[in-house]
């Protein structure tokens, strides 16, 4: 019998046996620069094919490689963001492997003296559970080309195809992220890569958009008798083109090793493929050892070297990253992890909601309108909230105002949308307009009495156990008061004076 239970921590069994999963990834970034790794071609998506070509990229004799500095520096502000280590002395190695879209038949890329060595990435699940997947490094290299496979257009050979390779990609920055196997569910999987491309937004490194393959990634999925220290035969899964399709995968890869193991078989090692219709991994080719690509250092580069001041620069320039704010809003702040982020991946929301919650001192309270009306009022107009009216001092502003009952929720609202469209203060809106909450006793009981009269029926079927109509009953005498009463104040005298059964 196999179970598989999509959570945090996967858990499966196999025969009653209780097993865990043990997944690695491995993601390919391509780095958001001007011109491609080793030479002066542009580095643009979309381009016509092979217009974005030289000498260099395309591998022939006698052109001779140049480093992208902007590059290297973009990959060591990533690694430093992660804790990683930048060593004082790394080099560019050739992995020699053919592929038709690969020109020169070996990558420029690092093998044993990589630029970022080391570091953790550290996220939080939906249910609160914070979780650190080490790295095991962040390595440079170049992009190969793309292979296009088409149906022939020669009618003489029914059937056939046709492969084409377009080399606009070929050399362009490529900065692979590998990690530790510690990710234990497919869940984990997919909020380690948010967390990854959260950071690299916000650094300015990549623009990570799958959809343009400028973010790739394999996962190498094993199982094993849950507290064993040895891994399991493990799976790598290519082919995924987006998060929703990662957390597929691994699901239906964890599923089909239980499986194969509660049969009796054995587990293969191997490269399976992403068949996104059916769901399924499908077989792709064998890898029972590693493939020997011959690396050895690169005779054309020279070795890079960084000094401490060079690290230091580049770390200082860095700026607030997203794992600081997290960790703010998540245990300082006490924000949900989803209210946090929401925060934090929505671009310009992070400064405007840290500066009202420090002037208001109600994170909480903030977040609710940020996130609420807020947020409501940018979906329906197509304006950022730091671009509208509101500003996080009048956010603030309105976040007192309420705490401290001056003024109710609809009113609240009310102002939101004025300053949205026409900025202001609501402190001084509120004074010059006379919109402060009425919480007066005498002057509540003066409206639920007139509310009272006037619903006769109503105030006996609420008597009869109907206590629907006591929203009715409220918002009449919000109505009379001109949205200024206290809602909670008027129930309770409405509930108090009709069960008493006549106004005192």
């Amino acid at each position: 019998m196999t179970t598989v239970v999509s959570s945090p921590v996967q858990h499966l069994e196999v025969n009653g046996i209780p097993f865990e999963a043990v997944i690695g990834i491995e993601c390919h970034v391509e780095l958001k620069t001007e011109t491609k790794m080793f030479c002066g071609c542009r580095n643009l998506f979309g381009a016509q094919p092979n217009t974005n070509v030289c000498p260099v990229c395309l591998g022939l004799p006698g052109a001779l490689p140049v480093p992208n500095r902007i590059a290297i520096e973009l990959l060591v502000k990533a690694g430093l963001a992660f804790g990683a280590e930048i060593p004082a002395f790394s080099k560019f190695d050739r992995k020699n492997y053919f592929y038709p879209d690969m020109p020169k038949n070996y990558q420029i890329s690092q093998y044993d003296m990589p630029l970022s060595v080391g570091g953790s990435v550290s996220f939080w699940l939906p249910d609160g559970t914070k979780k650190s997947v080490n790295l095991t490094r962040i390595h440079l290299e170049e992009d190969t080309g793309k292979s296009i496979h088409s149906g022939s257009s020669d009618g003489r050979i029914a059937g056939s195809t046709s492969s084409l390779v377009d080399f606009n990609r070929a050399g362009v920055p490529l900065m692979e992220c590998v990690s530790e196997p510690d990710i234990r569910s497919a869940a984990e999987a997919v909020a380690y890569l948010e967390a990854l491309k959260r950071t690299f937004v916000a650094l300015g490194v990549s623009d990570v958009k799958m959809e343009e393959g400028s973010l790739r990634c394999d996962a190498n999925v094993s199982i094993r008798p849950a507290g064993w220290a040895a891994l399991g035969t493990k799976s790598e899964i290519k082919n995924m083109n987006s998060f929703r399709s990662v957390l597929r995968a691994i699901e239906s890869e964890l599923a089909r090793q239980a499986d194969v193991l509660s049969r009796g078989g054995r587990i293969v090692q191997e490269t399976r493929g992403w068949d996104e219709s059916s769901g399924v991994t499908i077989p792709q080719r064998s890898k029972e050892q590693a493939h020997d690509y011959r690396y050895f250092p690169d005779p054309d580069l020279v070795p890079i070297e960084f000094s401490k001041d060079d690290v230091r620069r580049l770390r200082d320039a860095a700026g607030t990253l997203p794992q600081a704010r997290l960790e703010r809003l998540i245990e300082v702040d006490k924000l949900t992890v989803a209210a946090a982020h929401q925060i934090v991946d929505t671009a310009g929301l992070a400064d405007f909601y840290e500066a009202a919650a420090r002037m208001s001192g109600s994170p909480q309270a903030t977040a609710n309108f940020l996130l609420g009306d807020l947020a409501r009022l940018a979906n329906d107009s197509g304006v950022a909230v730091a671009a509208s009216g509101a500003t996080p001092e009048a956010l603030a502003e309105l976040v007192a105002l309420t705490a401290s009952n001056a003024i109710n929720s609809k009113t609240a609202k009310d102002l939101l949308v004025r300053i949205w469209t026409s900025g202001g203060s609501p402190s001084h809106i509120v004074e010059a307009e006379g919109l402060a909450q009425v919480s007066d006793l005498t002057a509540i009981d003066r409206l639920v009495d007139e509310v009272i009269a006037a619903n006769a029926q109503t105030c006996a079927d609420f008597r009869a156990g109907k206590n629907k109509v006591m929203g009715f009953l409220v918002g009449q005498v919000m109505k009379a008061s001109r949205g200024k009463a206290n809602p909670a104040l008027a129930e309770e005298r409405l509930r108090a004076r009709i069960e008493a059964g006549s106004p005192a």
